[in-house]
C-alpha cells in the first residue's frame, strides 16, 4: 500500500472523521437513488483556493490566459484558519489549489502546517517555478506535492507552461528530494503529472527516464481538457488513447455517459481565494452561486438552500448545468496503461 493512501486511511479511521465519511456517501448515494437532494454531516473533503494568481501563462487555463471573470487575489490568513477550526474534526483531506499557483501565497507553508497540526491530510498541486524554502516545505507536513510538467524539454514545456523554466522546475524538484533525505522525512509525495498533449506525446519514453534520474516518487500521466473545438487540433494528442474525448469532425464529447449524478456536490465543496464557495472546481467563475464565509459558516452554506438547489438540478437534469458538459466527474482523466 503506498504511504499516502496509508496515512489517508489512517485518518479515516478516526471516529469522528469515519462517522462523517458514512453519513456524507450515505447522503450522496441516497440522494441519486430518490433524485433528490440531501445531506448529512459536513464534507470529507475541502478543495481550498489560496490565491487565483498565477505566475504563468497557460493556454487552457482561465487563469493563464487572463480569462478568469471573477476577482483575484490572495485568501485572508484569518478566514483560513477559520475555515480550517470548522471543519479540522470532520474533515478528511484538504486539496490545496484551484485556479492560481498556491506557492505565490506568502503563507502558504504557514497554512499547510497549520493543517498538519489539526491532522489534516493535505496536498498540494504547482507549476514549482517558484519554491518557498524547500525544508519548509517539508517541515510543514505537506503529504503530497503534484509538480506539472508537461515536457521533457524546454521547448517542448513552454508551448504550454507559457514564461515557464524547465530547469528551474527540476532543481525545484531536487531541492525537496534533498530536504527530504537531510530531513529523514518521506513526505511530501512527490509526483509529476504530464499532460498529455499533440506536441509531447512523443516525450512520454523522455520523461520516464527522467523521473527515474530524478528520483520522483511516481509520474502521472493526464489527458488534457479542451475548451473550443479550435482546441481539437491544436492540443489533442494523435493517439487516441490519450484522449478524454470522443471527436466527429469539429465535434467533442467526453467519452462515456454523462449520469445524472455526481459525488463531488456531495463530497467537496470549493473555497475560493475571496471565500467565495463554489459547487465544484469545474465552476471556475463561480457561476452558480452559493455564498461567501464572510457571511456564513461552511456547514450552513454546504446545507443551504442554494447549494440544494445546484444538487437537485445534477440529480434530475445535469446537462442543464454548463459545466458538467465538459466534466471529468465518472471519468478516469489519469492516463494508466502508458
Amino acid at each position: 500500500m503506498k504511504l499516502e493512501h496509508k496515512r489517508v486511511l489512517r485518518r479515516a479511521t478516526k471516529p469522528k472523521i469515519l462517522i462523517n465519511l458514512i453519513k456524507s456517501y450515505s447522503s450522496y448515494y441516497l440522494s441519486s437513488l430518490i433524485k433528490k437532494s440531501v445531506v448529512w454531516g459536513m464534507p470529507p473533503i475541502v478543495m481550498i483556493e489560496p490565491t487565483s494568481i498565477c505566475n504563468l501563462k497557460c493556454p487552457l487555463c482561465p487563469s493563464g490566459t487572463g480569462q478568469l471573470k471573477r476577482s483575484r487575489g490572495y485568501m485572508d490568513m484569518e478566514m483560513y484558519k477559520k475555515l480550517i477550526d470548522e471543519i479540522k474534526d470532520t474533515a478528511l483531506m484538504i486539496i490545496f489549489w484551484n485556479q492560481g499557483e498556491p506557492f505565490l501565497h506568502q503563507n502558504a507553508i504557514e497554512m499547510i502546517r497549520y493543517n498538519h497540526d489539526n491532522g489534516l491530510f493535505t496536498m498540494t498541486s504547482s507549476n514549482l517555478n517558484h519554491l518557498p524554502d524547500p525544508e519548509g516545505l517539508v517541515r510543514s507536513g505537506l503529504d503530497t506535492l503534484i509538480v506539472s510538467l508537461d515536457g521533457a524539454t524546454q521547448e517542448t514545456y513552454n508551448k504550454y507552461r507559457i514564461n515557464g523554466d524547465f530547469e528551474t522546475v527540476i532543481r525545484n524538484t531536487e531541492l525537496i528530494i534533498e530536504a527530504k533525505e537531510k530531513l529523514k522525512s518521506s513526505t511530501p509525495v512527490i509526483k509529476w503529472q504530464f499532460i498529455v498533449m499533440k506536441h509531447n506525446e512523443d516525450e512520454i519514453s523522455k520523461i520516464k527516464e527522467l523521473a527515474r534520474k530524478t528520483k520522483v516518487d511516481e509520474l502521472i500521466f493526464k489527458s488534457v481538457q479542451i475548451y473550443d473545438k479550435s482546441d481539437i487540433k491544436q492540443f489533442l494528442p494523435n493517439n487516441e488513447k490519450y484522449r478524454r474525448y470522443n471527436v466527429e469532425g469539429d465535434n467533442y464529447t467526453p467519452k462515456g455517459k454523462i449520469a445524472n449524478r455526481c459525488r463531488r456536490i456531495f463530497t467537496q465543496p470549493v473555497v475560493n481565494c475571496d471565500g467565495e464557495i463554489a459547487i465544484c472546481c469545474f465552476d471556475k467563475d463561480n457561476t452558480y452561486k452559493v455564498g461567501n464565509l464572510k457571511d456564513k459558516s461552511l456547514k450552513e452554506l454546504w446545507h443551504s438552500d442554494n447549494f440544494h438547489r445546484w444538487r437537485n438540478i445534477v440529480l434530475k437534469d445535469r446537462s442543464k448545468m454548463d459545466i458538467c458538459l465538459n466534466c471529468g466527474e465518472g471519468i478516469d482523466l489519469n492516463l494508466r496503461k502508458i
